[in-house]
């Protein structure tokens, strides 16, 4: 890796200069202008459609069915009963389940429980026949209380005659990720309620806005990312893949970096040499810093050597027209770590190790066109053929870092050449 490049990864903290934008066209709203896209502009805005990859928790644990007790009073002994109920539970009563409604009617539950109830005793044919003046709680988690003490608790309770009403129900045991799926589970467990968040990923909100502020000019970047692509492929350094790394804040959105494959670019003997390192995502991450690097060093009158190409295993040096032109120009922003807050635009899903490589520079978004259901590292979709899970790196609780994900439904843009499943990109 040439020197400023390990540098800058090492210390994450780097100056450039801005570009002299004002004799430049003036480009669409929220995009800087840059020779390399202003021909794209007038044709690639408001392309496609942007799909938020889903995580590993909402693919495989958003139907996880536990049982919890249930109890029945009269409306006006509720409050003597949930505070009973609140006194079993550890950690100051905190509620549990706070995505089920505490009280439910008997007009509110699911219709097979108000049969099951009205079946089962005369009490419950009264109570469900007629103007009920009775109220269904909750008590919590089978698993957390013991049925011996909730009927120690509720036969306190005066009301309940000390023949209080205990069973069991299948509930959903985390909160549902949208409108839609609080009223199934209504309809099929216990009355759900949906408070317009997500525990099992990112905030919705927080999703929603991501996308607004990318669907415009993500097109745009995924072009580019192509057309970075297919001179890789042409050039005859990599496979048909490339990236594209933007700065996206007050000033609008402006490139920062880009790189294509550069696997074949040191074939010996007709083999390749699957090195990682010449993954297009880690060449236009080790470009971005090396930007950064390149201020750094002329602020402080340091000379860098240049990197020794005859065997430089990171290939993060300009292979490609695009590559040097891009290359050329100044880091837009003059502090940050690495790629801090920026957003990767790549024609392929990154494998595992691009991924991680994504997640330790901390990048704030990332769009990729191409699904790679072998190898890719950032979806949580099972793999086929018995492939195993599909790890959902950009956001998952264990790691220090997570981001926004986007799958792009391709729109006006050439097809690129087909690479095997199983290629790590």
């Amino acid at each position: 890796m040439a020197e400023g490049s390990y540098m800058k990864m090492c210390d994450g903290i780097g100056e450039t200069s801005l570009d002299n934008l004002s004799k430049l066209p003036t480009p669409a709203p929220g995009v800087r202008p840059n020779p390399l896209i202003d021909d794209l502009i007038p044709h690639q805005l408001n392309r496609g459609v942007l799909i938020p990859m889903k995580t590993t928790q909402e693919v495989r644990q958003d139907h996880t069915i536990v049982q919890a007790y249930i109890t029945r009073a009269p409306t006006k002994s509720a409050n003597e009963v949930i505070c009973a109920l609140r006194g079993l539970r550890p950690e100051g009563g905190a509620n549990p389940l706070p995505h089920l409604r505490t009280c439910a009617k008997p007009i509110d539950l699911p219709a097979h429980l108000k049969t099951q109830f009205m079946n089962d005793d005369p009490v419950g044919r009264q109570i469900h026949t007629a103007k009920s003046t009775w109220i269904y709680i909750i008590a919590g988690d089978a698993r957390d209380i013991s049925k011996k003490e909730l009927l120690e608790a509720l036969s306190t309770i005066e009301a309940l005659d000390c023949r209080p009403f205990i069973t069991t129900i299948p509930i959903p045991l985390l909160a549902p990720t949208s409108q839609v799926q609080a009223a199934m589970w209504s309809a099929q467990f216990w009355p759900t309620v949906y408070r317009k968040n997500n525990p099992l990923g990112p905030h919705p909100s927080m999703v929603g806005r991501g996308t607004e502020e990318i669907k415009e000019d993500a097109s745009l970047w995924m072009t580019l990312a192509h057309r970075v692509a297919l001179q890789a492929k042409e050039a005859g350094i990599g496979e048909a893949m490339g990236a594209v790394i933007i700065q996206r804040g007050e000033n609008g959105a402006e490139l920062v970096g880009l790189a294509g494959d550069a696997r074949k670019h040191q074939e010996r003997h007709g083999a390749m040499l699957n090195n990682t390192m010449t993954h297009c995502v880690l060449r236009a991450m080790s470009m971005v810093a090396q930007k950064l690097v390149r201020h750094e060093h002329r602020s402080t009158g340091v000379t860098a050597e240049k990197a020794n190409l005859v065997y430089d295993c990171f290939q993060d040096q300009p292979l490609t027209d695009l590559e040097r032109r891009c290359f050329a120009q100044e880091h837009p922003n003059k502090e940050g770590y690495l790629c801090h807050g920026l957003e990767l635009y790549v024609t392929h899903e990154p494998c595992v190790a691009c991924s991680m490589g994504i997640l330790h520079s901390r990048m704030g978004k990332i769009v990729f066109c191409h699904h790679m259901a072998r190898t890719g590292g950032l979806s949580s979709d099972d793999r086929p053929d018995g492939g195993g899970r599909g790890l959902g790196l950009f956001w998952r609780r264990e790691l220090n870092w997570s981001l926004l994900a986007w799958e792009w439904e391709r729109e006006n843009v050439p097809a690129l050449p087909l690479i095997h499943p199983t290629t790590h990109v």
